[in-house]
């Protein structure tokens, strides 16, 4: 079965000002739409063509010869992920679970706020910020390269942000620190951030 581009969570324009439609013309609709038709041009006829998009991932990570089906499987996957950690309604410190698991590793949610904003604004060139709960349920930040994703490590992500050129530059040029801070202060959704950190909790009890 071919994949399909899932349709954004939220209206195109529900983001505005701090981020456009023309952003999600381009991203959503450009970007993240020839990543699945790359993906199921590949597949065609391949060993992988039935297997679910994170085996398809696992699997190409290991052959340096499926770089091709790697990478837009991995986009295919992250873009997904990432359009659910925006939020119209977004923005500010996380309540819940999460919040206090924050405050445990990370000393407070300003420690996280600065190691996180730190991370995407130092990522060089395309690539994903992210924050993840590892083995052994200890968060982790970190920032990874072009279509790199923490599942190839075994990690659980929980929020992540798309530091690409494309996700901001019609908005905000080359300004990719204040592009970072309003994700965190406007549109960063802590609910979905809570419901992976209770699934990964759920699927590790």
């Amino acid at each position: 079965m071919a994949f399909q581009l899932p349709e954004l969570p939220f209206d195109k324009t529900a983001l505005e000002p701090h981020m456009s439609s023309q952003t999600f013309d381009f991203h959503h609709g450009k970007h993240h739409a020839a990543y699945v038709n790359n993906l199921n041009k590949m597949l065609e006829g391949h060993a992988l063509a039935e297997h679910s998009l994170e085996d398809v991932i696992l699997q190409s990570a290991k052959d340096s010869s499926m770089g091709g089906i790697f990478n837009n499987a991995a986009q295919i996957w992250n873009h997904s992920f990432f359009w659910n950690c925006l939020s119209p309604k977004g923005g500010g410190a996380p309540k819940g679970d999460l919040a206090d698991k924050i405050n445990q590793d990370f000393g407070s949610y300003e420690n996280f706020v600065e190691e996180f904003k730190k991370a995407a604004a130092t990522q060089f060139g395309s690539g994903w910020a992210w924050l993840t709960l590892t083995a052994d349920e200890a968060l982790k930040i970190s920032k990874s390269p072009n279509a790199a994703t923490p599942l190839t490590d075994g990690e659980t992500p929980l929020l992540t942000l798309d530091v690409w050129e494309h996700a901001y530059y019609l908005d905000y040029q080359n300004r990719r620190p204040d592009f970072i801070t309003t994700f965190l202060e406007k549109l960063v959704n802590w609910d979905f951030a809570n419901q992976n950190y209770a699934n990964a909790l759920q699927q590790a009890a």
